[in-house]
């Protein structure tokens, strides 16, 4: 006879007490049950209940067999649910929040091909760049980039945040090609956030291992680098921004590299899941799709992400 079908008939006949009890709970007759628990008590050469007319007990050894053949079947039941799990399609809205330069470029084209990969999912996106609070802002992945401060979030790296400087052939042809890191200081740059004199902006490269750091001045700040990209594209100045999103405008040739011989600052980007709220299926095919897509692959393989991230 099935070894787990006896071993779930014995567990049950301990927890019930009563043939009886057992054949109700798992649809088979008394006679069944019995057959099942003089299999099990063959095979292993013992007596694992005593029976009377009255009353059932267990051995010594039942009590022993009883607590591992729990053991047994709850792993045997969390298998079959993972096995579920997994074979379960995605399905139902998930919050995501991210920065607004990053979610406006790059994570936006991510999501649209995963809608389109997973028919039952529904994404609300809200994007700021402060620091959210998951659980009162009801957020089910977070996104952010530089140091994580200490949380009680699950958290998983993806690919850096690389920042590269770019500006455009008009005003490379107009002011020349900067040489060096502090030639910077002498051309218009474009100057993402606000600044004061207590705190002003600093781009940090590095060549040969070695650190330099530019203060950039220029007549044109903004806290949306959107807006600096198209000054950037207009011939206005040089912009510090995101490799992925510059990489492309340099191969349509609206931008040029500034300083390619130098490697631009690098900011650490995580995806971070709140451990008070479930990891549903939708929230682990989201996040194993989010690592494959920004773990630094080419484009051809980030879009072939989304297949692969379930």
């Amino acid at each position: 006879m099935d070894k787990l079908t006896g071993m779930t008939v014995f567990v049950k006949a301990a927890e019930m007490g009563s043939f009886a009890a057992v054949a109700e709970a798992l649809a088979m007759s008394p006679q069944m049950v019995a057959k099942h628990i003089a299999a099990l008590e063959s095979r292993l050469g013992t007596v694992l209940i005593n029976r009377t007319t009255r009353r059932q007990n267990l051995t010594d050894i039942g009590r022993s067999y009883y607590e591992r053949c729990r053991i047994v079947l709850a792993e045997m039941e969390e298998a079959d649910a993972i096995v579920t799990s997994m074979k379960a399609s995605p399905s139902g809205i998930i919050r995501v929040n991210a920065p607004v330069t990053f979610g406006s470029y790059s994570l936006s084209p991510f999501i649209t091909r995963y809608l389109g990969a997973y028919p039952d999912v529904q994404v609300e996106l809200t994007l700021s760049d402060r620091i959210v609070d998951p659980i009162e802002e009801d957020f089910e992945v977070i996104i952010r980039i530089g140091e994580l401060a200490d949380s009680t979030m699950v958290a998983w790296a993806l690919a850096p945040y690389r920042l590269i400087a770019c500006a455009s052939p008009s005003y490379i042809a107009r002011h020349g090609m900067p040489e060096t890191a502090s030639d910077l200081q002498q051309h218009a740059c474009l100057v993402y956030g606000h600044w004061s004199a207590s705190m002003p902006c600093r781009w940090i490269f590095y060549k040969a291992g070695r650190k330099e750091e530019v203060r950039p001045e220029g007549r044109f700040r903004s806290n949306d680098w959107k807006a600096l990209m198209q000054a950037a594209l207009e011939g206005y100045g040089v912009t510090l921004g995101p490799a992925d999103i510059l990489n492309k405008e340099i191969e349509k040739g609206n931008l040029l590299r500034v300083l390619p011989e130098y490697e631009g600052p690098s900011r650490p980007m995580h995806v971070l899941v709140p451990t008070a709220k479930k990891q549903t299926v939708k929230i682990q095919c989201f996040i194993a799709a989010l690592r494959t897509a920004f773990s630094g692959e080419n484009d051809e393989e980030r879009s072939m992400a989304v297949t692969r991230g379930h």
